[in-house]
């Protein structure tokens, strides 16, 4: 051992202690030795000064060396302590080392080597223990920290789930609110919208130009504010879960005219362009018709808003499987891939300023896509600034069962008409159907 050791020896007998500090010195260990006759002294001396061991005589004057230990220890000094036992003392080292005792030794067996080799084994055990001690410390007192931390966790999840709770109840008030609202302004609007009607009608009498203008424009606005109005009942009920689809079997080109056709005088309005394809074998859908045209007149209403100059494209097609592909593509400003992930998001618009120059609730897109979601389809856009947009959709043939209110009888006699070899029942179905090619609705 190179290092200076303290070794302290508890001993009365002065014979004892001289042979422990001779044993010492022949082992070649550096130390500075005190020496007591008496666990009291010891006890004393022990609480004013560290010690790398200690070496204790089983039976001392005062007291015996368990009493001894166990006093030590319950002072929490930390030392390693190596008793030395006289001839058959050995049956009580199970109570010794309970007591707290690192090691003892038969005084009969000391000697250089295995006073060294005690001393040595002691302070490696005892430096082991306190290492382990440290460690189970850390350890303790990292799992209080975890413990506290998951406290502190669990308290702001129960307050997250709190507020979650009010916000669902503050977004069921609004969705509330704007149903109810939405749903009183469209009585008188519809009224407006009617009386204007009434006064453009000849019977009713000759309006001046001017006069003519003011009401078409009155017309064209309320127009205009009931389909605002309509968004936002319709974003209202898909919030709650209370729009539901209502699925027939219906004509599907015949909707896309008829979609076209309301679009007609917005187009006109700006010398658009509309080009139409379908190349259908056959037009039989079993859905819901009157969504499925909302969801094109959202999508031309689009186009046509934010196209200056151009045309727009309305392209229907076949896909495997029992698949319907509808595409509109338009020559408009086109939106950036960055706002991608926005677009669909409700109230949002890539110019959310309040003098932004294309007019809107923000709520179209949202509203197209949470239908094309209940209709088991999908909704893609592709689209690049300065050149336009593409909105591609897929839908099935078939509403899904679980998103129909069809009965099973129903849905097995719209499968039949569906057959391609059913043709009473779809005239326009064709076996070799004519190359595509665009028919140019110009407005």
């Amino acid at each position: 051992m190179e290092e200076t050791l303290k070794i302290l020896v508890v001993d009365d007998d002065e014979v004892d202690r001289m042979t422990v500090r001779r044993a010492l010195v022949k082992a070649g260990v550096r130390m500075e030795m005190s020496e007591v006759s008496d666990g009291n002294t010891a006890l004393s001396i022990l609480r004013n000064t560290s010690f790398d061991c200690a070496f204790i005589d089983y039976r001392l004057p005062d007291q015996d060396g368990l009493n001894l230990i166990e006093t030590i220890r319950s002072l929490n000094i930390k030392i390693p302590l190596v008793v030395l036992t006289s001839q058959g003392d050995e049956q009580i080292a199970v109570e010794l080392m309970k007591a707290g005792a690192t090691d003892y030794l038969s005084k009969f067996r000391v000697s250089s080597e295995t006073l060294a080799q005690v001393l040595r084994n002691a302070m490696r055990l005892y430096r082991a223990e306190m290492q382990t001690a440290i460690a189970y410390q850390q350890l303790r007192e990292s799992h209080e920290q975890l413990v506290r931390k998951n406290q502190e966790l669990e308290r702001q999840r129960q307050q997250i789930q709190i507020q979650n709770l009010k916000l669902l109840e503050a977004s069921r008030l609004k969705s509330q609110f704007l149903a109810t609202m939405s749903h009183e302004l469209r009585t008188p609007m519809n009224a407006i919208i009617g009386f204007s009607q009434i006064l453009l009608r000849p019977k009713f009498g000759n309006l001046t130009g001017q006069q003519a203008d003011m009401v078409e424009r009155i017309l064209n606005n309320g127009k205009h504010l009931l389909m605002l109005l309509n968004e936002v009942l319709d974003f209202s009920k898909l919030e709650e879960g209370r729009l539901e689809l209502k699925p027939e079997l219906f004509d599907l080109t015949k909707v896309i005219n008829a979609a076209v056709g309301e679009m007609r005088s917005l187009a006109e309005s700006k010398k658009l362009s509309l080009l139409v394809q379908i190349d259908l074998q056959n037009p039989l859908l079993v859905n819901d018709p009157v969504r499925i045209k909302q969801i094109l007149i959202n999508l031309l209403s689009n186009a046509i808003k934010f196209t200056d100059s151009g045309s727009i494209w309305i392209d229907v097609k076949d896909l495997p499987g029992s698949w319907v592909e509808i595409r509109v593509k338009d020559t408009g400003i086109g939106i950036a891939s960055k706002d991608f992930k926005y677009i669909f998001e409700a109230f949002r618009q890539v110019d959310q300023s309040i003098t932004r120059k294309y007019a809107g609730t923000g709520l179209g897109l949202a509203i197209i896509d949470s239908l094309v979601q209940m209709m088991s389809g999908k909704i893609i856009l592709e689209s690049q600034l300065g050149v336009g947009s593409i909105f591609t959709i897929t839908l099935p043939r078939q509403l899904p069962l679980s998103n129909s209110s069809l009965s099973s009888s129903s849905v097995q006699d719209a499968k039949e008409m569906m057959q391609p070899d059913h043709k009473a029942h779809h005239p326009t179905a064709k076996s070799n159907p004519a190359p595509r090619k665009y028919h140019n609705l110009k407005l």
